[in-house]
């Protein structure tokens, strides 16, 4: 019975080399490592060694045999690609016209307005700034602690709050908050 047999130092030694050791001051080995983690860093993190085509196909390095072998004159390739920016221009072009054609609806509708209501057109066309502070929000500023000065410099005026929480089909798992206050920024 072999099991019962003691181990020879041959084995122990091989033992010895496979087993991580821990240094503190060290970074940790990690050749014997989580495979998981392996397994992720080389899908985020792919070599530079092209041998073999990428899984998503971007790069493949029988591409120029496969081209060869499915249009075998280099003039029909050239056909094709002149045809491939044909297209692409052409979509570009209709692009541009549809953005040209939004652009101009715009345009009619601000001197609409314009025309209608010349106050409502140099609010809609005011130039703001959106780090810009008050002299009172200045002043209420010097009094709030600074987790309550860093809310009120991330919120932008006239965006949706970044506190207020995303409806959900199920309630949190902590229950509700009463003693929130939302933080009220001067206008």
């Amino acid at each position: 019975m072999s099991f019962l047999r003691p181990a020879s130092s041959s084995s122990k030694a091989a033992f010895r080399n496979t087993t991580a050791i821990r240094h503190y001051a060290g970074k940790p080995d990690t050749s014997l490592g989580d495979p998981k983690r392996e397994n992720l860093r080389r899908a985020l993190y792919p070599s530079n060694i092209r041998n073999r085509p990428t899984p998503v196909g971007t790069w493949r390095p029988d591409v120029a045999r496969a081209l060869q072998r499915a249009i075998p004159s280099v003039q029909a390739h050239e056909t094709i690609e002149r045809a491939w920016l044909l297209h692409k221009r052409h979509v570009r072009k209709q692009r541009e016209a549809e953005l040209s054609r939004k652009f101009e609806k715009m345009r009619e509708a601000m001197d609409e307005l314009y025309k209608l209501d010349s106050q409502l057109y140099l609010q809609a066309n005011r130039a703001d700034d959106p780090r810009a502070k008050s002299a009172q929000e200045m002043e209420m500023a010097k009094k709030l602690k600074v987790s309550e000065v860093r809310t009120m410099d991330a919120r932008i005026p006239g965006l949706f709050p970044r506190e207020l929480k995303v409806p959900t089909d199920t309630p949190s798992r902590t229950g509700w908050n009463y003693d929130y206050k939302p933080f009220q920024r001067p206008l």
